[in-house]
């Protein structure tokens, strides 16, 4: 890079940290912090904003002073440890034998590593432990590698507040943690230094939550893909010689997504059903569910995303049908062999009722899944209580489900009882959408038989079935009278 690149920063924002810099006072706590980087800078801006008198440290002080902020003082990495109580590394873990110099100055201090790795450590030491290998005499605490130097720059948001802690000494990690506080976060304790490999590792992974849903989205979209290319593509032009395989980018694509959409919601419901039929034949809520049963639990709120994603295109790629010149192509054809054969009007009261009904149906079952898909965004979920929240995602997600159900049902009406539409005897494809969907539904409304409803939610509240207490009274016990069992 060029000398004169280096007097501006990489990150260039036209807002300033929230905070009075010009109000830092002499007697306010002093961090130094040792690196010039862009992840120095912005945390350089932050802490003054917050309050905080900040120190670099440099090896070329001259060379980067002006790119921290007037209040900040720039000088050598002895001088800034020296000076310091509290000292955040932001150097990269190969440059940390160049600190080997500092040892003393940093001898009883609390010293933050902030770094993070190229990938994923699985059984090596951390980088904060290799710190603490190389300061033996210091309070080394990890934390804030997994807040952004554009978090630092802009200030704190619902996604990006929660700071992640861990540290052997107990006072080092509570002034850290202060320090958080004070800057905006959320300080999140979780334990000793040896859990710095599991924080380094956080910002490495992609979507760790979102694997497993995704992969079945895509199995299931690609499973109903080649089933309606075999049955709407493939048929016509085997039996009867007709080329339709201009169907493939939007007709069969536009076949498939409703029917992921309906699976994968049913997909969301299916595991609470599951639990709710283990905790009636185990009688009890305190024995642990499957370990598969659990994950699927905690990834509903991914399929449900993914059901409304899919939802959303469909609906998009039906609007945009009236535009394919193939649907003109059609309407022409059949308006020519109207006027040609037919009567000057045709009218079927049937099927325009099947129609404006499966319809209505389809855009309430996408505004229903577009209420549920605002409610899980975290901003509006937090501002949510808990009765709010189960309402939205229970209730209304299981009448998501009836709809979506009722507009594959009116739009399918009678032709899953016509043999001609069993092509390759395969069944059309909604039929095979809904059967998951049916089946839970119809296991909702088995919980919801009165006994079987007040016999689980006697079981979530503490009740267990053979662990009741026996008792007799003293005047009972000589009538011969029966024990009592309580349900305490």
């Amino acid at each position: 890079m060029p000398q004169g690149d280096m007097k501006q920063p990489l990150l260039r924002s036209s807002r300033r940290p929230q905070g009075p810099l010009s109000d830092v006072g002499t007697d306010a706590p002093l961090v130094g912090i040792l690196g010039t980087g862009d992840f120095s800078r912005s945390l350089a801006q932050r802490l003054v904003a917050s309050g905080y008198r900040v120190v670099i440290g440099s090896r070329t002080p001259k060379r980067f002073s002006g790119l921290f902020p007037e209040e900040a003082e720039v000088t050598t990495q002895q001088e800034a440890a020296s000076q310091a109580d509290l000292v955040f590394v932001g150097l990269f873990v190969e440059h940390y034998s160049t600190l080997s110099e500092l040892k003393e100055a940093l001898a009883g201090k609390t010293v933050v590593d902030v770094s993070n790795g190229t990938s994923i450590n699985h059984d090596g030491p951390s980088n904060a432990e290799q710190l603490a290998t190389l300061f033996p005499d210091s309070l080394v605490v990890k934390g804030f590698n997994v807040i952004s130097a554009w978090t630092l720059q802009t200030g704190p948001r619902d996604g990006s507040r929660q700071v992640l802690l861990c540290g052997d000494n107990v006072a080092a990690k509570t002034s850290v943690a202060q320090l958080c506080r004070d800057m905006g976060f959320l300080p999140v304790d979780l334990g000793r230094l040896s859990s710095a490999r599991d924080i380094e590792n956080v910002p490495l992974r992609l979507f760790p939550v979102w694997t497993t849903p995704v992969v079945l989205a895509l199995s299931l979209f690609f499973f109903f893909y080649f089933f309606n290319f075999l049955h709407d593509v493939l048929h016509p032009y085997v039996v009867e010689g007709k080329n339709v395989f201009y169907k493939l980018p939007i007709d069969t694509v536009n076949v498939t997504l409703p029917a992921v959409a309906m699976v994968m919601l049913a997909l969301v419901y299916l595991p609470g059903l599951l639990a709710a039929f283990l905790q009636l034949w185990h009688g009890t809520k305190y024995r642990r569910f499957p370990g598969w049963l659990d994950r699927w639990l905690q990834g509903r709120k991914q399929m449900g995303l993914l059901a409304f994603f899919c939802a959303a295109l469909h609906a998009v790629y039906s609007l945009c049908r009236p535009m394919l010149r193939s649907s003109r192509y059609a309407i022409l054809n059949a308006a020519y062999k109207q006027v040609k054969n037919g009567p000057p009007e045709v009218w079927d009261a049937e099927q325009v009722w099947r129609v404006e009904l499966y319809v209505s149906a389809g855009v309430l079952a996408l505004g229903l899944l577009s209420l549920l898909a605002v409610a899980s965004l975290p901003s509006v979920g937090n501002s949510l209580n808990w009765r709010e929240f189960t309402f939205i995602q229970s209730r209304l997600g299981y009448t998501a489900l009836v709809m979506s159900t009722l507009h594959t049902l009116l739009f399918g009406w009678d032709r899953a009882f016509t043999p001609s539409r069993y092509h390759f005897y395969l069944p059309p494809t909604f039929v095979l959408a809904l059967v998951l969907p049916c089946a839970v539904l119809l296991g909702r409304l088995a919980l919801a038989v009165p006994c079987v409803a007040f016999r689980l939610a006697r079981i979530r509240r503490g009740w267990e079935r053979d662990r009741g207490i026996r008792f007799q009274l003293p005047e009972e016990a000589a009538n011969g009278v029966e024990q009592h069992i309580s349900d305490v």
